[in-house]
């Protein structure tokens, strides 16, 4: 919960301010006074009468009524300050920047949890403890710096940790990037980052509200929650970006399946950002660029044409957006090219790079960027790579650059290498209001991450042909553990997923009997040991019955075999699909290329049950081997519309047996039009 008068106090306390402003809670009023706090402001000091020329009270006791109050106090004295203020003086708003809660130990828990306690039953809200506090535009509660200038519509930035919050305003403020607010939770006892979202889309209005919004996450605590604010944020017009620290590989450790091999919480949190519409970072300085993207003008398409007047940042800028999936046009338009050459220096290529050297000047600068936004209709935006080789001022070219970047109907991406040979032309530059790049290749991975993450899709469980009572009906009469194929075909008929006709054997006779049902060629496998290949426990392609009688005597004496499946031999491309329940996400679903594949390349996309048709070609899509999926070299590929509907009927029938904690289809053979799975592991834990 957040109360208005956190986020716009009428007053504010700060327990443990000092006239020494090295230490947090000096340096936290001195941040209030130079702000300009327009409320009343106090402080409690036993020691002082009077703290950095503000009224300081000897104890909470003494304190008028107040909206807000800060604490940079020991954890242990917290508890009966928080009573005070929240019982006997209305505070509403509380920040703890103290340290020595939870993160240090129990006894820290248990006061965390106690002060929690005390504000909810008052009606109060908590940040923190152990953070640097908060900005607004009401109040500065924080006791570091920089304290950034605050611009409405530029972006907002919560952050679980204080210090990171810090190095990320530090890696923006320089390249143009304006914060509207920043919240640091800390320890997140009441307040985390999934709260923050609540609050901001809850208030959200199109007018006033700021459109992006940065996170720095550390513990995704509630990911329904997360889920369902960042994707209705998104709706509503706003653009989200974030990192997730903190990954954990604990879930691959003694796996049964190539799926619990490989899903863990990382590939939850992948899957989460990916249904909510989340652009997901790795680093301050890609989530600042990412932010400056943002506040570009939108690119509706994904050609780009790069104007330079440098080769080697063009070609690195080339290279990174095309192997992203964007695209560098040859201008087409010859009548047009000729005359944009007329106006540069003789040795300027009008190909794409538009490379006007390293003599161009602010008229010829003009002149390629008018004509990409007028005149060459295959470019949907251009990058503009500009320094300075230091022969002559070039203030004229940032002028003119500022001058488009207000104009141009298509967004200019400006990269301004130059920090120390001008850097105060790009100071000019930024203080127009313009944000910039520093560095190409970071600039194109930032578009091609932002162009490989989807818009959020309304959640709408996909039902057709699906008989969920049927599912349940065999969900409830299994035990726990790996299923038999008899119970694996039940299901996949339920929910309408195709598979190869499969028949279990446990003698000679039956193994021959089969196969004069089923028809050859043939694959016969093991039943009972996990990885059946490597027990050499798979035989592909029988073709008679010779080969029959001698394979199954060989299959059942493997160590640990029960059984062996005969089943129709597929062929086509392998593909691999799996899913594995994870607390609190639910199943995270992955897809990729299947048989030995999976494990040598790991190329695997994840999303979280239950998928859209969008969801689910999105994830096909964003495969680094999806050029095999589509067909090449005059092979035929796989249909992914019905790629994408198993892989969508697969995760309803997850959704209505959370008790299968783990599956594994490998492969499923693609074949054009025809999709069978061949090899499918489920186990189930009631």
């Amino acid at each position: 919960m957040i109360t208005k008068e956190l986020i716009a106090p009428r007053s504010i306390v700060v327990i443990g301010a000092s006239n020494n402003t090295s230490k947090p809670g000096g340096k936290l009023l001195k941040n209030l006074i130079d702000n300009n706090f327009k409320g009343d402001l106090w402080v409690v000091n036993p020691n002082e009468s009077e703290v950095q020329g503000i009224r300081s009270f000897s104890s909470p006791e003494d304190l008028p009524q107040v909206d807000l109050a800060v604490l940079a106090i020991p954890a242990a004295a917290c508890v009966k300050a928080v009573e005070v203020l929240a019982t006997q003086k209305g505070a509403k708003g509380f920040i703890i920047i103290s340290a020595g809660f939870s993160e240090e130990s129990e006894e820290g828990r248990i006061l965390e949890q106690q002060i929690v306690k005390i504000i909810e039953e008052n009606n109060g809200s908590l940040i923190g403890p152990n953070c640097i506090g908060i900005i607004t535009y009401a109040h500065t509660s924080v006791f570091t710096t920089p304290i950034p200038k605050l611009v409405q519509m530029s972006c907002d930035l919560v952050s679980s940790s204080g210090a990171t919050a810090v190095f990320i305003m530090e890696s923006g403020i320089p390249k143009g990037l304006h914060f509207a607010s920043v919240f640091s939770v800390g320890n997140s006892a009441q307040n985390g980052v999934e709260e923050i979202l609540e609050f901001m889309d809850d208030v959200f209005n199109p007018e006033t509200s700021t459109r992006v919004k940065l996170l720095y996450i550390e513990s995704i605590k509630n990911p329904d929650k997360l889920l369902k604010h960042a994707s209705s944020l998104i709706r509503k017009g706003c653009k989200i970006a974030a990192i997730k620290a903190g990954s954990s590989q604990a879930g691959s450790r003694a796996a049964a399946s190539h799926t619990g091999a490989m899903a863990n919480s990382d590939l939850a949190v992948e899957a989460l950002f990916r249904k909510a519409g989340i652009v997901r970072c790795y680093g301050r300085e890609e989530l600042t660029t990412v932010a400056n993207v943002f506040h570009c003008k939108p690119m509706k398409g994904k050609r780009l044409a790069i104007i330079t007047h440098a080769g080697g940042p063009a070609v690195m800028l080339t290279d990174s957006l095309e192997s992203g999936g964007l695209h560098i046009p040859q201008i087409k338009d010859s009548e047009a090219r000729q005359k944009l050459k007329s106006k540069l220096f003789p040795g300027s290529s009008v190909e794409n790079p538009i490379d006007f050297l390293a003599t161009g000047n602010a008229e010829q600068l003009a002149s390629i960027i008018d004509a990409c936004e007028n005149e060459f209709d295959e470019i949907d935006g251009m990058a503009v790579i500009f320094g300075s080789p230091g022969l002559t001022p070039v203030l004229d070219v940032y002028q003119v650059l500022n001058d488009k970047m207000q104009t141009c109907k298509k967004p200019i991406f400006p990269i301004l290498p130059s920090v120390i040979n001008v850097k105060d032309d790009v100071a000019y530059f930024i203080a127009q209001g313009n944000v910039y790049f520093p560095d190409e290749v970071l600039l194109g991975k930032a578009l091609t991450s932002i162009l490989k993450t989807a818009r959020p899709h309304e959640e709408k469980i996909f039902l057709d042909n699906i008989d969920i009572p049927e599912i349940r009906r065999i969900i409830d009469h299994t035990e726990d553990g790996f299923q038999s194929p008899e119970t694996i075909h039940k299901l996949f008929a339920a929910a309408g997923i195709p598979m190869v006709r499969e028949i279990t054997v446990t003698t000679e006779d039956a193994a021959l009997e089969t196969a004069r049902q089923l028809g050859f060629p043939l694959v016969m496998k093991v039943v009972g040991p996990v990885h059946k290949t490597d027990v050499d426990g798979v035989v592909l392609n029988v073709k008679d019955m010779e080969t029959v009688q001698r394979e199954f005597q060989r299959l059942i004496k493997i160590e640990h075999t029960t059984a062996v499946l005969m089943a129709e031999m597929a062929s086509g491309i392998e593909l691999f699909l799996g899913a594995k329940y994870e607390d609190h996400f639910g199943h995270v679903i992955l897809c990729g290329m299947g048989g030995i594949f999976v494990e040598v390349l790991k190329d695997v996309t994840s999303g979280l049950a239950p998928l859209t048709m969008c969801e689910a070609a999105s994830m096909i899509k964003s495969l680094r081997s999806y050029q095999i999926i589509k067909g090449y070299r005059g092979k035929n590929g796989v249909n992914e519309r019905k790629f994408a509907e198993i892989m969508v009927r697969l995760s309803t029938l997850l959704r209505f047996a959370v008790e299968i904690k783990e599956m594994d289809i490998n492969p499923l053979m693609g074949d054009g039009e025809k999709l069978m799975a061949v090899d499918v592991r489920i186990r189930i834990g009631k």
